[in-house]
This record gives structure tokens, sequence and C-alpha cells, in this order.
């Protein structure tokens, strides 16, 4: 595979020339671990939330001023973030997870924390947290579509418990379902505890719904919800033996796809894309688009160029060999992505802690919103391509 050398054909085929325009929305973050994007106000127009290093804080869409929702909600620093609107109301469901202690994997009084946060009628004042059952070492959450109407939050753990050098018990992933008054109990469940060290998770699916795809040390695994059950959806392996770190899940063209960050912080971005017959990602090719990244923390698949299949986004937070952070975007130039151009969106401004992909501003494409880690910065990159 190159992506140095194309025919003419295949360079009539994707935008060379990406373009992002830059906006700097805050330069006060303390770290910024994790982002999500949603109308909090219900103004029709999305939101930026954040999870900063004591503080869960949104930015207004349009003056991006910034509100604070929860401080200093546990002794150790927050780390992650999940917003969906799932009754149909216009407006964000927001779940946070804090207490991040990693080196502590047995305490869940010292290590880990779920929290529903309550929204007031005015959502620029404080919001009440309500306290989940959680594991130790809790780092990241999504909603997840299980039914149409119906959601489950999803929120993976770094280690098992009592790990020690990724080692010992599985790590248990866990799904909640929210009562119809979030202050009583919510039901739960262990999706798997099979896998011991587990860094992020991706949803993917349509209105009846979605499958959730986990990264990990060992590789990927996805799961269902059908019959009133939590279930592997496939194979016991999607993937294999490779060392995930990041990992979303995205189409070129009526084939799914998986990109990846490998491994664990690492320096190389991977798609997998299945070759022949049933579309199927457990006979996925695997495709090494870059090796350069240090700390590769950061990614997402979209078509931001309404191309028909999605390009791949990735963010580094410590400098690489040429001493730059950063964010690229990798382009195929067919569905197969058996040839693909880089392109730099920042190079130097970021210390790409996080990212995520919306349509900000109602034009039909797709922008991005990114943390940066060192660089303690907040910027959206407007999409101006043709």
């Amino acid at each position: 595979m190159s992506n140095l050398v194309l025919p003419l054909a295949l360079l009539c085929m994707a935008p060379q020339y990406p373009s992002f325009e830059r906006q700097l929305i805050d330069d006060q973050l303390s770290i910024g671990y994790g982002l999500a994007i949603g109308d909090v106000d219900g103004d029709g127009k999305p939101d930026i939330l954040l999870a900063d290093k004591h503080a869960f804080v949104w930015y207004r869409n349009g003056d991006w001023k910034r509100f604070v929702m929860v401080e200093n909600l546990t002794e150790h620093d927050n780390v992650c973030i999940a917003a969906r609107d799932i009754d149909g109301d216009g407006k964000v469901e927001v779940a946070v997870g804090a207490q991040w202690n990693p080196g502590e994997t047995s305490d869940t009084t010292q290590s880990g924390s779920v929290h529903y946060l309550i929204r007031p009628d005015n959502p620029t004042q404080l919001w009440t947290p309500v306290k989940l059952h959680h594991e130790p070492t809790v780092h990241r959450m999504r909603w997840a579509r299980i039914s149409d109407g119906k959601y489950h939050l999803i929120v993976l753990p770094l280690h098992g418990r009592g790990n020690t050098k990724s080692e010992g018990k599985g790590a248990k992933v866990i799904a909640y379902e929210r009562p119809d008054d979030p202050r009583w109990p919510w039901q739960h469940w262990v999706i798997d505890e099979s896998m011991h060290l587990t860094h992020n998770l991706d949803v993917h699916g349509d209105s009846e719904g979605e499958q959730v795809y986990i990264g990990g040390n060992e590789g990927v695994k996805a799961f269902s919800y059908s019959n009133g059950k939590w279930r592997r959806h496939g194979k016991e392996w999607v993937i294999k033996g490779q060392r995930f770190s990041e990992i979303r899940v995205g189409n070129a063209g009526t084939i799914p796809i998986i990109a990846g960050i490998e491994p664990l912080h690492g320096n190389v971005v991977t798609t997998y894309v299945p070759r022949g017959g049933a579309p199927r990602l457990d006979r996925a090719e695997r495709i090494v688009l870059d090796k350069t990244l240090s700390e590769g923390h950061a990614l997402a698949v979209a078509d931001f160029f309404g191309q028909g299949k999605d390009q791949v986004v990735a963010g580094w937070r410590h400098p690489d060999k040429a001493g730059r952070v950063g964010i690229k975007i990798y382009i195929p130039f067919n569905a197969l992505w058996e040839a693909w151009t880089v392109r730099g969106i920042d190079i130097g401004g970021i210390a790409c802690e996080d990212l995520a992909v919306a349509d900000l501003n109602g034009d039909g494409k797709l922008d991005i919103v990114a943390t940066g880690r060192s660089t303690h910065n907040l910027v959206i990159y407007w999409n101006r391509s043709e």
C-alpha cells in the first residue's frame, strides 16, 4: 500500500486540499480529558461539552460562552463525559466519569466514579449529580441505542478489578438503564469481563439498535442488545491479537470499517477493511496509514467531503520526531483503501487529547472539535472544503 504514487484516475476521486479554518474557543483548559457534542439548551444547535480536570463544562453554540455544570465532583481528576438526547426532548442527557486514579485497581472509594447529571431549569446553572454504581479505573463512556427510543449508558474501565500490569480479572464493561426518575436506583448489567485492558469504545448501528465495539490490549470485541440481553455480536473476536488504544467504526460506501490507533497511546494509525464476499469485519485486512504519531490519543471516522465513504482523523499529544503535535486527516481514494492521502489539519498548535465531530453551523459539512493537553486549548476546525 502506498500513499505517495497514485494513478491520475485515483487523484480525481478525493479532494486533495481539504480546508479547515481554526478557531480558538478556550486557552485556559487544565487538561481537556474528554469531549461530547449535543444540544444542551434546546435551541436546535449542537453545543460542546467537556470533561476538564476538575470541572464538567459546556460551551454555548454561537458565542461559545463557557458554563460550569459540576465542579470538584471527586478527589481525583475527571476523565470522561457522555451526552445524547435519549428521551426525544431535543436536549442531551449527560453522564460523567471521574475519580481518575488508574494506578488503584481495587478500591472503589479511591478509583472510578459514574454520575448522572440532572439538568436544572436553566442549564447555565449548576447541575445535580446522582452517584451510580462503578468499577475502579472508569475511563470511557457512551450512550448506545438498544432499540427505537431506548438507550443504555455503556461504561468502560481501563483495568479489571485488582489487576497489575494488565493481568488478573477482566475489565467489567457495564450497561446502565436510566429509570423514570434518575434519582431512583439504576439497573445495570455486566456486558463483558473477558478483556484485561480496555482503552476505548464506539457505537455503530441504526434506529433499530447499535452495536458496541470495545478496543483494548487484546483486540476488538463487539456486543449488541436483543431479547432483553446484551450478547456478543458476531464472532468472539472481531479483531484478535492487535493492541488497540483508540477505536472508531465507520463506513466505506456500504462496507463497515474500523479505524484504530495502536498500541496503547501508540504511534500507528490503521484501518481494517473487509475484502471480498460478505462485508464482515472479522475478515478485514489491516492497513497501516501512518507510523509517525507520538502518543496518539484521539480518533474520528466520518465523511467530511460528501464522498459517500468515511475519512479518518487522528490526533497525538506528545511531540513526534520532528518535535510537533497535532491532527491529521487520512483520505481514501476508493472504498477499499487501496490508496490514500494524508493532510495536516493542525501541525504544532494542539497536543491533541480528544476530538469529536459534528456539523456545528448547519452548513451540511462536518466540523472538528479538539482539546489540547499540554497546550491547554479547545479548538474548532470549521470545514471550509469545497
